[in-house]
């Protein structure tokens, strides 16, 4: 990925999300978006406890505030 960083925490994704539209978001709902826009996260993270474990899906107003941030930090294309 040229040009990209991958260098904002999680706590400063929480922390924009929270300044820019109130909202709370988990360290497991930034995971999951990191995961599907192809951020790579350690091996280990985040995995479920075991095999049929269920991890709660991130609302979709939630998952638009953390695109949102990861383009603000440009870790993802696309305008702010």
């Amino acid at each position: 990925m040229s040009g990209f960083q991958k260098c904002a925490t999680y706590g400063q994704i929480k922390d924009y999300v929270k300044e820019h539209t109130g909202l709370s978001v988990s360290s497991l709902y930034i995971a999951q978006i990191k995961q599907k826009y192809g951020i790579i996260e350690r091996e280990n993270y985040n995995k479920p406890k075991s095999e049929n474990a269920r991890q709660p899906q991130c609302p979709p107003e939630k998952e638009k505030a953390i695109v949102e941030a990861l383009r603000h930090f440009k870790m993802i294309e696309g305008s702010v």
